[in-house]
Order: C-alpha cells, then sequence, then structure tokens
C-alpha cells in the first residue's frame, strides 16, 4: 500500500491550480527547486498545438530524455470478476503493436537502447519513456504505436498471464504483502481499494484478449492525461512529439466514478496465522489529504513518530528501550479517495501485544503532549536537506513533476516546500497530533504467530 512517491510531493499547501490554457503553443517559467547547491531547474508548461500540456525541465548536459504520463482510472476500475485486468493491460502495451510483433517491438527497443514501461496503480494508469536524444523519433514512435495500436496477441497475454499469475503466488507467500492486504480489505471491505491490485489466479485467468481491448479503449483518453518531460529537448520538438503520441487518443474516457472512502475504524485486531518466531504488525486509521493546511506539520510529526533512524520516537520506545523490534515506523499515505495514517514494524510473537502496546502508548503520549523543539528543529533539518537528493537524473524529475501534477497543484510549489516546513510550529504539530493520532480507533493486522491478548 505504501506508494514510493508519497513523502515527496504532498508537502505542501493547496495553491491555485493552472488556468486554462489557450490554444497556441505557449511557455510558462517556474522555479522548481534546488536540485543540486547553487543550481536551480525551471519547470515549463508547454501547451503543444494540440492542447496537450506538459511540464518540462531542460537539460542540456545530457542527450537524454525522460517522458512520464498518467491516464486516470486504474486497477480501481477493475470489475470484480476482472480483478488485475490494469495490472495485466500494463504488461502488454509493449508486447508487440500495430505490425510489430512482441518478439520485433522489443527488439526495436532494444536495438535503439529505449526503455518504455507501463504500470497500473489504484487511481492511474501510467507509462514512462526514456531515450538518447538521437533516437527519439523511434521511441516516439514506438510509445505511439503501444498506445494506439496495441496488440494483445495470444501468446503475449498468456505469457503475460502467467507471469502475474506467478506474482500473485509470491504475493501469497510474503508476509508483508499479506499483511497489506489483510489490513486493505479491514480499511475498505466495500470499496475497490479492499481488492488486490493484481487481482487473483482466478479473475487473471478470466481476462480475455477482448477484455484488455476495450479497456484501453475506455481508459486511453486525453481529458484524463497528465504529461511530464525533462532533459535534452526543446518545447517546440516536445509539443510536436505528446501531439504525435498521444494526439489520436480519444477525447474522452468511459465515466468510472470511484466514490471516495473512510477507512473503517474495526478496532479488533485480526491475526493471520504464518510460521516463523517473528510476527509483523500494521496499523492503520485515518490520516490527512495531501492539500490540506496541516500537511507539513503532518509529514514533520509523521518523522519524529517514525522516520528513518534510531531517534524516532518509536523506536525510542519500541526499540532502544525495550529491545522489541528491530524496525518500528509509520507513515501517511494518500489516495485519490482516500488518506492514511500507518504504523508498522515487526517483534517477537510472544511480544506482539506488549509492542502494540508501546506503540498506542506512545501515539496517545504525543496526541497529548506534542513534540519538543528539538525533534521538530531536527526534523525540519533532515526533510529539508535531503529533499535534494531525489533530483539525481531526468528521469527522476520527470517522475516527480507527474507526482506533483496527479496531486493538482501548480508548477511552481515547490519553490514554497522549504519555507512552509520551517513555518511549521510546536503549536501546529500538537494540534495536528490531536487530529491525527486516534491509536483506540486504528485498525490492526498482525502476521505471525502472535500469542496473548493483543489490546
Amino acid at each position: 500500500m505504501k506508494a514510493p512517491w508519497a513523502l515527496l510531493w504532498a508537502l505542501v499547501l493547496a495553491l491555485v491550480l493552472l488556468g486554462q490554457p489557450a490554444r497556441t503553443a505557449t511557455v510558462a517559467r517556474a522555479s522548481l527547486v534546488k536540485a543540486s547547491p547553487g543550481k536551480a531547474s525551471l519547470v515549463e508548461r508547454v501547451l503543444s498545438p494540440g492542447g496537450i500540456e506538459v511540464w518540462l525541465v531542460r537539460d542540456a548536459k545530457n542527450p537524454i530524455i525522460a517522458l512520464d504520463w498518467s491516464f486516470r482510472g486504474g486497477a480501481a476500475t477493475d470489475p470484480a470478476d476482472r480483478l488485475g485486468l490494469a495490472a495485466m493491460a500494463a504488461g502488454l502495451l509493449d508486447e508487440g503493436a500495430g505490425d510489430l510483433d512482441a518478439a520485433t517491438f522489443q527488439d526495436r527497443l532494444a536495438d535503439h537502447s529505449i526503455g518504455l514501461a507501463f504500470n497500473a496503480s489504484r487511481d492511474w494508469f501510467s507509462g514512462a519513456l526514456l531515450t538518447l536524444r538521437e533516437n527519439r523519433e523511434e521511441a516516439f514512435t514506438l510509445a505511439r504505436m503501444a498506445l494506439t495500436a496495441p496488440r494483445f496477441d495470444a501468446d503475449a497475454v498468456a505469457r503475460i498471464r502467467g507471469q502475474l499469475q506467478v506474482a500473485v503466488r509470491r504475493e501469497e507467500a510474503d508476509p508483508v504483502t499479506v499483511a497489506y492486504h489483510a489490513l486493505a480489505r479491514r480499511l475498505f471491505p466495500d470499496h475497490p481499494y479492499g481488492r488486490p491490485l493484481r487481482g487473483t489466479a482466478d479473475t487473471l485467468a478470466a481476462i480475455t484478449a477482448g477484455d484488455l481491448r476495450g479497456f484501453a479503449t475506455r481508459r486511453l483518453a486525453r481529458d484524463g492525461l497528465l504529461v511530464t518531460a525533462a532533459g535534452d529537448i526543446d518545447p517546440a520538438e516536445l509539443g510536436a512529439a505528446v501531439d504525435w503520441i498521444f494526439g489520436t487518443l480519444p477525447a474522452m474516457a468511459a465515466p468510472a466514478a470511484i466514490p471516495d472512502a473512510l477507512p473503517s475504524a474495526d478496532v479488533r485486531p485480526a491475526v493471520v496465522s504464518w510460521p516463523g518466531p517473528q510476527s509483523l504488525f500494521v496499523q492503520a486509521g485515518a490520516g490527512i489529504p495531501p492539500g490540506d493546511p496541516d500537511w507539513p506539520a503532518a509529514l514533520l510529526l509523521s518523522h519524529i513518530l517514525g522516520g528513518e533512524g534510531l531517534e524516532s520516537r518509536l523506536a525510542e520506545a519500541v526499540r532502544t528501550r525495550r529491545g522489541l523490534s528491530y524496525d518500528v515506523q509509520c507513515n501517511l499515505q494518500s489516495y485519490a479517495h482516500a488518506d492514511l495514517f500507518i504504523v508498522s514494524g515487526s517483534t517477537a510473537s510472544a511480544t506482539v501485544g506488549q509492542a502494540l502496546g508501546l506503540v498506542r502508548h506512545t501515539l496517545a503520549e504525543v496526541a497529548a503532549h506534542g513534540v519538543t523543539a528539538r525533534e521538530l528543529r531536527d526534523a525540519q533539518t533532515y526533510l529539508i536537506g535531503s529533499f535534494p537528493l531525489q533530483f539525481t537524473n531526468d528521469r527522476a524529475i520527470a517522475a516527480l513533476l507527474l507526482d506533483i501534477r496527479r496531486d493538482g497543484y501548480a508548477a511552481g510549489f515547490l519553490d514554497h516546500r522549504d519555507e512552509l516546513l520551517r513555518r511549521v510550529t510546536l503549536a501546529d504539530v500538537r494540534r495536528v497530533a490531536a487530529r491525527l493520532l486516534r491509536p483506540d480507533t486504528m485498525t490492526t493486522v498482525v502476521v505471525g504467530g502472535a500469542t496473548g491478548p493483543l489490546r
């Protein structure tokens, strides 16, 4: 359930969304963030002649172009009897397109050192393209073919189906995945978020080539499209490229309304039996959405409670003082229609109840009394100082820009990030702690051989 980008982009207040662009090609500039000391990048809002907006960070130092995109509507739109449909489509778009079968398509990618990949999350169906500048025309053509003319040949469908079924079986043998799947079912029993993203062996077996073609027709449309780019390409080239790749897609996707969801407050701990001396535990309750004014304080609070290192409150209480857990942490997780605060850790099966009690006590103490000035200052220093390390290459920058766009922020919002973190006060953190930390209402799942009372 943990999205890899969750802590990168949602660190600021909701800002004014982008205005409606004109139909002529335009470029708007906004400072992004210091990618390295003393050097600022530029985000350029490029509007293609066909009306597709792209956020671009130009970088002519290396002859590389990274292009990322997302369509609204991912695995949450899968029919109940076809779970895994979006994931299966993601695995097949580059397995043959147009007049190229799977082997020929993959050879063309390899021969030109082109990276093309697709991914389905719960809320988005995404793609990423990485190419040398000299091979850009071939890369853009292959991306266009994959999106507009996927083949879904029988042999490719059977092969990708088999790979996903193997992945599902591996997940069933992984206690961490088992724990998060069980937690999702408890939190969202009547919502698509409670379903397995990759489906089951049976639902994958039921998916046909016709289902896959229907998914591509319904979901891959320009009204739900977001595009970002980084690297050695100018706005005019980029505008022409995105029109070439995406311009012939349908204007409108099929309706797919996903309701907002409040996580269930089922406080009875659920235990999934698992062999071995250790048990995993994961707890979750309602979180705070990224656009909320309290988000910067919530992020700092989450780091103080269970961030990296051994000095967090939870690590101090559960590991350092008692030696009950090697790893205990917490984080904020946001989907398009739900927000979570999550605590996870592991301990000996005989001490699960004790560890959970210490977690509950620590959260309640911080909710009542807040944190210290030193804890806040250290968290601000860490989150501000470590952030530039995320911008290591054009691929990372394009991915971050897409994360920002998916949450509806303006192109220049990262200008405000550091200042918003610096402005958070002890009173802010205490107020947010009282709002966010409600240990007696959190849903708990334990995977292992836990013994004794868990509450």
